[in-house]
């Protein structure tokens, strides 16, 4: 509050200079105002762009006042926030299990704050252990490859010298080796890669090696196979898509024995669209339990199998440009193969 009396005995030249003081102050408020206001909405802009690229990245940001309270992180952060209870805060780096997948954990920190990332490797160390099951799978199957050959050479001829009686008990022996073999040309196929050859192929033929592989596995149950396949061609590689139709023939049969029926079928047929040549394959066996893991490596919800099947299946038609579709309405499988003209 100005003194009346002190204001009174100012003269006019005075008083001006006091308020010329006074209005060069306000005006300095004001652009101090301004400027803090520019100021605040840059600041604003640029927490907003950060937030924008912390939101961004491709794994969970958090970033932790000393304090332990949360002071930034984006919405993959917020899904997982209970991993932070499980992170070993003095590492600056680690994996951990959490709600079914791995992640690796870095921490960074500065004087008042802590940065933590936590990338969903899920899927690299699932890669890995692949790469290191495909190793010994291999290694295996080439040690058990020439053994096997010779007993498959051994039953054969035994089966020309035995009394009848006991030829059942031979042929029982050679089907078992052929599952063998078909596990083992799967494994080594599956590890080095599919390669193919396209031609020309009769469906007779694609029929002939379904009815070959029908009589030398073994079952239990009263199981009717169909092959209503047209009097056609296709364009492929037979010997790869022979092990296809393998595959799926014996997924049938196992299912058929796995269900509580005392008999079932598995159907084999064909058609063409304007792209595809397609195969079909229905079975009266039990429901797919888990079409989450139906293709891949080493998963399997079978008593019997190794898990190599659908996996390898899909790489081989995959390679011949076609697609394999699981049926919504019926127990089974279309398999696509492109038309030679493609």
């Amino acid at each position: 509050m100005i003194d009346k009396e002190l204001l009174n005995s100012l003269d006019l030249k005075d008083k001006e200079k006091i308020i010329s003081t006074l209005d060069t102050l306000i005006t300095q408020t004001y652009a101090v105002e301004d400027e803090y206001k520019a100021l605040r909405a840059s600041y604003d802009a640029l927490q907003d762009t950060i937030e924008q690229i912390i939101e961004s990245l491709p794994h969970a940001i958090w970033v932790i006042e000393l304090s332990g309270e949360v002071f930034l992180q984006n919405s993959m952060a917020k899904q997982i926030v209970r991993i932070l209870a499980d992170i070993d805060r003095s590492k600056s780096s680690s994996e951990i299990e959490f709600m079914g997948k791995i992640y690796l954990v870095n921490i960074t920190q500065n004087d008042s704050k802590m940065m933590i990332s936590a990338t969903d490797i899920t899927e690299q160390k699932r890669a890995e252990r692949l790469a290191s099951m495909g190793q010994v799978a291999a290694h295996l199957a080439h040690e058990i490859r020439n053994p096997i050959g010779s007993i498959s050479i051994l039953s054969s001829t035994l089966l020309n010298k035995i009394p009848i009686q006991y030829k059942p008990i031979v042929l029982e022996m050679k089907k078992a080796i052929f599952r063998v073999e078909r596990i083992i040309k799967s494994t080594l196929l599956f590890t080095k890669g599919v390669k193919i050859s396209k031609e020309k192929i009769e469906l007779s033929l694609l029929k002939d090696e379904i009815e070959e592989a029908y009589e030398n596995y073994s079952f239990t149950k009263d199981i009717d196979l169909k092959i209503n396949f047209s009097d056609d061609f296709i364009y492929g590689d037979l010997d790869t898509l022979s092990i296809v139709m393998q595959n799926f023939l014996y997924n049938a049969i196992d299912a058929i024995e796995e269900d509580h029926n005392e008999s079932g079928v598995v159907e084999f047929s064909n058609h063409k669209d304007k792209q595809f040549d397609v195969i079909k394959v229905i079975d009266s066996g039990v429901a797919i339990l888990d079409k989450n893991i139906l293709y891949e490596p080493f998963k399997t919800t079978k008593t019997k199998g190794h898990g190599l099947g659908l996996s390898l299946s899909l790489e081989i038609i995959r390679a011949h440009g076609g697609k394999i579709d699981l049926l919504e309405d019926e127990k089974g499988f279309l398999i696509y193969l492109e038309h030679e003209s493609n």
